[in-house]
């Protein structure tokens, strides 16, 4: 079950009608028309929320209406204008016409806010129509439709450093050491079913993203498991940390296994800078792990008994420092 798509279906207000009208005031015996015009339908707005890391809640609610306009009043009152409606999203959520397969948009930042349908235009009354030849009309427009339209909501969650590894890697335990976000921790494949993001701040007090990318095994990129769901989520962080774990095999083929998938996904990402960290010292022994891995350094660490974060937190924080300078 992918929780990163969603397919829901929207609908802008219709437009309130105008009414034809003529004032009835007692010692005004003619009255001019004075139809009030209907008011605008409801748009339909998607919008970032921070708090979100999935699309799950759509699966509760997939119909989503903004209100009607109101009809024209007498005295030329304007009818009320429809209720807006803001559907919240994840940050990284992009938007598609289902119908066309054409890109909306896409939210990349907290509240904000893209007009995905525009509410139907409110008709207008009799007294719009009024001129020095025909000041007594008898006509007045029908408020527009709304706009309905069928939506892919697509979540490529955007963070500034991405945790990979297989599962089991210990990418929940380590998000939790760096962050304290609190992520589900269990021993089975697939744990993690939606990703977890959590922050740090560099010295200057600036904040740093990292999410917990679910657990890849071989021939993710081939659909197997839910690998291209996990994958996706790897294409818009800025750095990633390869996470290895030592009592699952060699690390070396474990690294050369997560490239290989990543590579036959989307070749583009391995252009990212990466480090490579290797989890669980305390329960191996250190001297037998390799301290580099196709001429990369490696960090060792334990995660669950916070051996040597430091040493992860700094080169981390150095690589985004460098990045404002």
């Amino acid at each position: 079950m992918s929780y990163d798509i969603a397919y829901i279906i929207v609908e802008s207000g219709k437009g309130g009608d105008g009414i034809v009208h003529f004032r009835r005031e007692k010692y005004v015996p003619r009255g001019g028309p004075d139809g009030g015009d209907g008011g605008d339908g409801g748009n339909v707005y998607v919008v970032g929320d921070e708090s979100l890391t999935s699309l799950l809640h759509f699966r509760k609610k997939n119909y989503f209406k903004a209100g009607d306009g109101e009809n024209g009043k007498p005295k030329n009152m304007k009818g009320r204008k429809g209720k807006d409606i803001y559907i919240k999203v994840p940050i990284g959520t992009v938007i598609y016409n289902r119908e066309t397969n054409e890109k909306i948009g896409e939210i990349l930042y907290h509240n904000q806010k893209i007009l995905i349908a525009k509410g139907g235009k409110g008709g207008k009354g009799n007294n719009a129509f009024k001129t020095p030849e025909n000041r007594a009309p008898q006509i007045a427009e029908k408020g527009e439709p709304g706009i309905k339209l069928k939506l892919k909501l697509e979540l490529k969650t955007i963070a500034d450093i991405g945790i990979i590894g297989f599962p089991n890697a210990g990418k929940s335990t380590l998000l939790n050491a760096l962050t304290n976000a609190k992520s589900k921790i269990a021993d089975y494949p697939f744990t993690t079913i939606v990703p977890n993001l959590g922050v740090i701040y560099d010295d200057y007090y600036n904040r740093i993203t990292i999410i917990d990318i679910p657990g890849i095994i071989e021939g993710a990129s081939e659909g197997k498991g839910l690998g291209i769901s996990f994958l996706r989520h790897i294409e818009r962080v800025k750095m990633l940390i390869f996470l290895l774990d030592p009592t699952q095999g060699d690390v070396i083929e474990q690294f050369y296994k997560l490239k290989k998938e990543i590579i036959n996904y989307n070749p583009k990402i391995l252009e990212k800078p990466f480090i490579i960290v290797i989890n669980k010292i305390d329960i191996v022994n250190e001297n037998e792990i390799p301290n580099e891995i196709n001429g990369f350094k490696v960090i060792k660490i334990s995660a669950k008994e916070k051996i040597n974060l430091e040493k992860l937190i700094e080169n981390v924080k150095n690589y985004f420092m460098e990045k404002l300078t």
